[in-house]
């Protein structure tokens, strides 16, 4: 494990998994050990607990993951709130590299990792990827400030974290394309952080734990602004009132962003006034 100044001069440490082949390994004691050490930075942080890690995994190590990127697809997400985004189905992944590191960080030593930095026990990582996995934005690409979705409703779990990990080796400073984190207020961006390689980002999941990029990237024609994104969950306790909630798309101020729409907001708030007897009656005849 080896010293490496992080965003904002603080000390953090790179992991260094052991790769065999296309076989990624990570060190449960070391795992623990650097998660602990980060836990005061992480939970201390603003607008809401938050990490910024840079040199996160071995750059050789991504620069294989880079290489073994699927053919270009068309945008999967391209609407008034996410433009030009693609995001690759797992099982559409060919690669052993990128599918063995996709499990290494879902691994129970890497989860250590997450619980010690954290704070929250009892994590479980998505073995169906919704939502995650590895995403590509083209030149022009945005992804309008939002909060995220809180149920993996398949698996009937609480959304808790988010990790991203940046794979632009060649990502100059005036190509935008930076993660974003604002208040929970909605009143101003907190946070810029610049989507370069190997530099990861790890932050708690809450309705009003808002970012995205949302100004369209100025990247030349064949560089794509790449990342690998994860969500880790917990278990809804026994008895929660805990609501499915969509993205929450936000419009900053003085901005002509696109707001969430109004139906959906309608139909939200109409499931949050439902007794839940009669909720659970609805859904079983759909």
């Amino acid at each position: 494990m080896s010293n490496k100044p992080g965003i904002g001069g603080e000390n953090f440490f790179q992991l260094n998994p052991e790769v065999v082949g296309e076989t990624v390994f990570f060190d449960r004691s070391e795992c623990k050990d650097l998660g602990m050490r980060m836990h005061d930075s992480y939970i201390g942080n603003s607008p809401y607990p938050h990490i910024a890690i840079d040199d996160f995994l071995p750059t050789d190590l991504l620069r294989r993951v880079v290489d073994a990127f699927p053919t270009r697809e068309l945008p999967r997400f391209d609407d008034a709130h996410s433009k030009l985004k693609t995001g690759y189905r797992t099982e559409g992944i060919k690669s052993p590299v990128i599918t063995n590191l996709l499990g290494a960080l879902n691994s129970s030593q890497f989860i250590e990792f997450l619980e010690e930095m954290t704070g929250i026990r009892g994590l479980i990582p998505d073995p169906h990827f919704a939502g995650g996995g590895i995403h590509e934005t083209a030149r022009g690409g945005h992804l309008s400030i939002h909060a995220d979705f809180n149920l993996q409703q398949r698996l009937n779990l609480r959304r808790r974290l988010n990790l991203i990990l940046f794979l632009n080796e060649e990502w100059a400073e005036d190509y935008g394309g930076h993660l974003e984190l604002w208040s929970t207020d909605m009143k101003e961006c907190r946070v810029r952080i610049n989507p370069i390689m190997a530099r990861a980002v790890v932050f708690n999941t809450e309705e009003d734990s808002y970012h995205g990029h949302p100004d369209p990237t100025t990247s030349p024609e064949h560089i794509f602004r790449r990342s690998i994104a994860l969500y880790y969950y917990t278990a809804v306790d026994t008895g929660s009132k805990l609501q499915p909630r969509t993205t929450q798309f936000k419009q900053r101020p003085g901005s002509d962003d696109k707001a969430q729409p109004m139906m959906t907001r309608l139909r939200e708030i109409a499931r949050d006034l439902t007794p839940p007897i009669l909720a659970r009656g609805v859904s079983r005849h759909r």
